[in-house]
């Protein structure tokens, strides 16, 4: 019987950049499993930390942000989310986030917590923050984004990751960390 351990048993033989662009990098990697067998890893590194932001007002209403998303072909209902640099404060992309893609500004922020969005195929880590004591500004989208902004109860928001209208790993992490912090 195999002794299992938390220790990195995987043993990486070579590297081989296949894709890099501004955003992200992907290698081929040859390994040997903890098996002790031959084997090969995709490995997708993000060149950014993933920020996302779950702004609540004092009716525990929050706003959820729509767009349609290329890489999944489908119109996404999501918190605001960007990313951010690796070197840097999360929370210093977590405003600038929240104000250009809502137009929102906050006084108050909480770190809600820290997620691995895919941990099988990325090394990309997430960081959530609820925002509070809302003022409302001009929002000031990149061209890249064509956004539908909307308020909802974070009830009613549970109840959309409930019946998988918010698939979003980020959104639906935030969302239900949110709910049971404040007691719904």
């Amino acid at each position: 019987m195999r002794v299992l351990t938390t220790e990195n048993n995987w043993k990486t033989l070579s590297t081989k950049t296949v894709y890099e662009n501004a955003w992200l990098e992907l290698s081929h990697r040859e390994v040997i499993t903890p098996g002790g067998s031959n084997g090969i890893y995709g490995l997708v590194k993000f060149k950014n930390q993933a920020i996302g932001i779950l702004p609540i007002d004092k009716d525990n209403n929050i706003y959820l942000v729509g767009q349609f998303r290329y890489a999944i072909d489908e119109y996404s209902w999501e918190i605001p989310e960007g990313g951010g640099p690796l070197d840097a404060d999360p929370l210093i992309a977590a405003k600038r986030e929240l104000k250009e893609e809502t137009g929102l500004v906050a006084e108050k922020w909480t770190k809600l917590g820290r997620i691995h969005t895919s941990n099988s195929a990325t090394n990309e880590e997430g960081f959530l923050f609820i925002a509070e004591d809302l003022n409302q500004l001009e929002a000031e989208p990149e061209d890249t984004e064509e956004l539908q902004v909307k308020k909802v109860a974070l009830s009613e928001a549970v109840e959309m990751v409930m019946r998988s209208e918010i698939t979003d790993s980020l959104s639906v992490c935030a969302i239900l960390m949110a709910a049971k912090l404040k007691g719904i």
